[in-house]
């Protein structure tokens, strides 16, 4: 999550870290993991809503259940 107006990274969470990277599981619930991560992380620095972004990538699969990821664990967009 990154604030426009001052160019920084609140928050963020990604495949890569160690908690995530190390279980062997499907894309699909990797993202859905990533989204409840990145929920809990923006709801503890309360942030509730934001802009999601796709980056050109049709709402579907991984951007569609990382989308309602976060909106199922409170953020709002």
């Amino acid at each position: 999550i990154i604030d426009d107006k001052l160019k920084k990274t609140i928050v963020s969470a990604s495949s890569v870290e160690k908690e995530i990277k190390t279980k062997k599981i499907k894309k699909i619930e990797k993202s859905n993991l990533i989204g409840e991560l990145l929920a809990k992380r923006a709801l503890e620095k309360k942030i509730s809503e934001v802009y999601f972004d796709r980056g050109g990538n049709k709402y579907h699969g991984r951007v569609k259940a990382f989308a309602e990821t976060l909106r199922k664990n409170g953020l709002k967009f």
